[in-house]
Formats: C-alpha cells, structure tokens, sequence
C-alpha cells in the first residue's frame, strides 16, 4: 500500500504545484526554462504514475474491503463513465463542450473517480479513486484564482466537437468491452 501511496503523493504532488504555489511554480519555470521544467514535470509525473500501477497492483493482492457497493452501482457508474472519455478529446478538441465546462479534462476525472468508487469498495480502489476525485474537485477551486495557462490543442472548431463524441464514445466501447480487461484485469461488464 505505501508504494500506492508514494506514487499517489508524486504524482499529484507535481499536478498540485499551481494549486498550492503558484509563484513557486513559476519561479521554477523560469529558473529552468521551459523544456527543463517539462522534462523534470514528466518525470516526476511518469515516477508516480509507474509507482502508482505497481502499488494498485500489489494491494490488490491483498485487498482490505472498506464497503461493499450494491450491484446496482455498477449499472450506476457505467452510465458516470460514458462521458469520460468525449470529455477527455474535449480537452484537445475544443469547441462547445470546452467552451461550455471550460475545464473538461477536470469533469472526466471527477466522474471517473466517483463512478470507480460506487463500484469498488477496497482500501487501494478508495485511495486510488478518492484521492483523483479530491486532486480534481480542489484543482476546479483553485482555478478560480490562478492565472490561466494554456494547453497545445487543435483551433476551436465545430466539428471538434463531433470528433470528441465519436472518438470518445468510441474509446469508450472499445475500453468497455475490450481493453479494461486486458489492461487491469477486470471486465467491467
């Protein structure tokens, strides 16, 4: 569990930097420059993303059952996911729906998050998915009073719009029916 829990700290940790330390970030930005501090932030991030993987994995080995969801919430939480990924492309692909959310990538991860801790109740599905789903409601707070920056994405289009709700509905099936399984070993139908 603590190997979840290092990856969980590292990864989030250096996706919370605006949030707790704006100037910080910035300092360090500029003290590095651009590519610098991207190739150390992906660095980092990729730590705690691997070190996240093997944690989640090894506490599944032993999992410690927190709650039991009702069978329902299964139902429930794939209805949550549907949106996840158009929202994701949304991202990237900016239109109506961008424009309309603003930060899109956020709602996916909340709902992915929420959906993921109505269907699991073990102590690793709780710190995995809870600790995403705060990272993400505290990340929209702040951004009220941070400076935006902005992400490399496509011209606004409408079409772009299309292109998120096909290709990610897309994904969707694809993730659904297919590579959940082969990915995390669960089949979520």
């Amino acid at each position: 569990m603590s190997i979840l829990i290092v990856g969980l700290i590292l990864f989030l940790g250096i996706h919370s930097l605006s949030i707790v330390n704006e100037p910080l970030r910035n300092r360090l930005h500029d003290r590095l420059g651009e590519g610098a501090f991207k190739g150390l932030y992906s660095l980092v991030s990729i730590i705690g993303l691997v070190l996240i993987v093997w944690g989640y994995g090894t506490a599944r080995m032993d999992p410690t059952v927190l709650y039991t969801p009702a069978g329902w919430l299964r139902h429930l939480a794939m209805l949550l996911l549907i949106p996840v990924f158009p929202l994701l492309f949304a991202t990237y692909f900016p239109g109506k729906i961008k424009a309309t959310l603003k930060h899109p990538m956020l709602v996916a991860v909340k709902l992915w998050a929420l959906a993921h801790l109505l269907a699991n109740g073990m102590l690793h599905d709780v710190l995995l998915f809870g600790a995403f789903l705060a990272w993400a409601v505290v990340d929209r707070i702040s951004m009220k009073r941070r400076t935006e920056r902005s992400i490399p994405t496509l011209p606004a289009s409408r079409a772009n719009d299309a292109i998120a709700v096909v290709g990610g509905l897309a994904v969707y099936v694809i993730t659904v029916f297919w590579a959940h399984q082969w990915l995390f070993g669960v089949s979520p139908v």
